[in-house]
């Protein structure tokens, strides 16, 4: 099984009733074989350039593990879904996206270090 990156273009008028074509995607990813490990909703958004006439669409990601083959069948069917605008299927950088987490660790640990050095020169210089 191989991990793969899903973003998924929603047409804006389902911006209300999502569910029914988000069980549609769910529907062709696991009958191709594949299991959604988590979803990314960032609701609806202006897109850089019209597409299909239309200005925003609701962004949707998938974090999704599926055979090798599976990707292929899964475009095949989003290119006829009626409700997607747009999508894209890819491989994510798995060492990449391990790095950034650590990064992200540090920066994090060094934000907590320094508002705890902000905090004692506050105490130190209020007893003064």
């Amino acid at each position: 099984m191989n991990t793969y990156e899903v973003a998924v273009l929603y047409h804006p008028s389902l911006e209300i009733d999502l569910d029914k074509a988000e069980s549609r995607v769910k529907k062709i990813i696991e009958s191709n074989g594949g299991k959604i490990t988590k979803t990314d909703n960032w609701g609806k958004r202006k897109l850089a350039y019209p597409i299909k006439k239309e200005d925003f669409a609701v962004y949707v990601f998938y974090t999704v593990e599926a055979p090798a083959d599976a990707p292929a069948k899964i475009e095949q069917t989003f290119n006829i879904t009626d409700e997607i605008i747009r999508f894209l299927v890819t491989r994510p950088d798995l060492k990449a996206m391990a790095k950034a987490e650590v990064l992200k660790a540090e920066k994090v640990k060094k934000a907590g270090e320094r508002s705890e050095e902000e905090s004692n020169s506050e105490e130190s210089s209020s007893e003064e």
